[in-house]
């Protein structure tokens, strides 16, 4: 299948968001030895596929939170299949099929942008003064030429680490300047790549899942070391496009984990299915008044006065009634 209509598509956008920073007045001119112009492009390159992939950014946080409120069952089935591995991915296929958690679309807005990313890869990697042909994908002459000689910091957007010498004398580039503006972008890109993955995983929590674990170990280690290599492959226009979408990407998260937060966990210790302990109804508090007497806090109820039993101060059969006003002073006369 041709890929055309993707390096058309990322052509396209590149353009129209150098046209707009041109019309704005950003400076063709480098300043710091950088076409800031074409920087800009880049990276509202990302910004225009963030926005349209933000619905299914907020698809895969909600799915994660799905599979998370799933993992008490699935602990279930764990303990249940426990060398039983077949069974157990049966079942618990179908307990994602019963529920509608998908454990692939954690990964899903990374998939949707390996199309982008290898497009700008090819179009970077073509912006080569050498290479004869400078009208590709609705690119004009002055066009091409502008973009094959945009620098950062004096290093050619087009420009690898691993450069080879004619590659760097057709671009008009010193090596070294290449090798060092392209290894510090490398590194801040295998940074923030682990970063985002370390920022979902602290905020949701490791699964139980071990397909799951294993897609987050891929995340937060496999990709970052395979950077280390595959990095020096890259033009340092994808390499800026990486890191932008990686510092969006950090942003956007902490703004969707703060607007959907992760369910509450059950308490540590608990085993799944077990039913909590019921909780004791509060006594109100009470306080020591003065000579010793009991004082209720405020909202309290007093003490009830004990009841008193008239049948025992009732004089006995046949004692002799006793006169209340015997024994009483006698009045003195005025």
């Amino acid at each position: 299948m041709s890929l055309d209509w993707i390096y058309w598509a990322i052509s396209w956008i590149l353009l129209f968001w150098h046209s707009a920073w041109d019309t704005i007045g950003v400076s063709v001119n480098a300043v710091l030895g950088t076409n800031w112009a074409w920087i800009l492009s880049i990276i509202f390159l990302v910004v225009t596929v963030r926005v349209i992939l933000f619905p299914v950014f907020v698809k895969q946080i909600k799915s994660q939170r799905a599979m998370q409120a799933l993992q008490p069952k699935v602990k279930e089935l764990q303990e249940k299949h426990k060398g039983d591995r077949e069974t157990l991915q049966k079942e618990m296929m179908e307990l994602y099929r019963a529920e509608k958690a998908n454990p692939l679309m954690g990964c899903l807005p990374m998939f949707l942008q390996i199309p982008v990313f290898l497009g700008l890869f090819h179009v970077l990697k073509r912006l080569n003064p050498g290479n004869g042909q400078k009208t590709l994908y609705g690119w004009t002459v002055d066009q091409f030429d502008n973009a094959a000689s945009a620098k950062l910091f004096n290093a050619p957007i087009s420009g690898r680490f691993g450069s080879t010498a004619d590659e760097l004398a057709r671009l008009g580039a010193s090596g070294s300047t290449v090798k060092v503006v392209a290894g510090i972008l490398v590194c801040i890109m295998i940074a923030t790549t682990f970063l985002t993955s370390k920022q979902m995983i602290r905020r949701t929590g490791r699964a139980e899942d071990p397909q799951q674990r294993m897609i987050q170990n891929l995340m937060l280690y496999g990709i970052p070391v395979s950077l280390l290599v595959s990095g020096s492959i890259f033009p340092i226009g994808v390499i800026i496009y990486w890191v932008t979408n990686n510092l969006f990407t950090l942003g956007q998260q902490q703004w969707v984990l703060r607007k959907y937060p992760p369910p509450p966990t059950a308490t540590k210790g608990a085993k799944p299915g077990a039913p909590s302990a019921p909780r004791k109804a509060a006594q109100p508090a009470k306080t020591t008044g003065l000579f010793g007497r009991s004082k209720p806090t405020n909202g309290a109820q007093p003490p009830a006065k004990p009841a008193v039993d008239t049948r025992a101060l009732a004089p006995k059969p046949g004692a002799k009634p006793i006169n209340p006003k015997k024994g009483r002073p006698a009045k003195r006369q005025g």
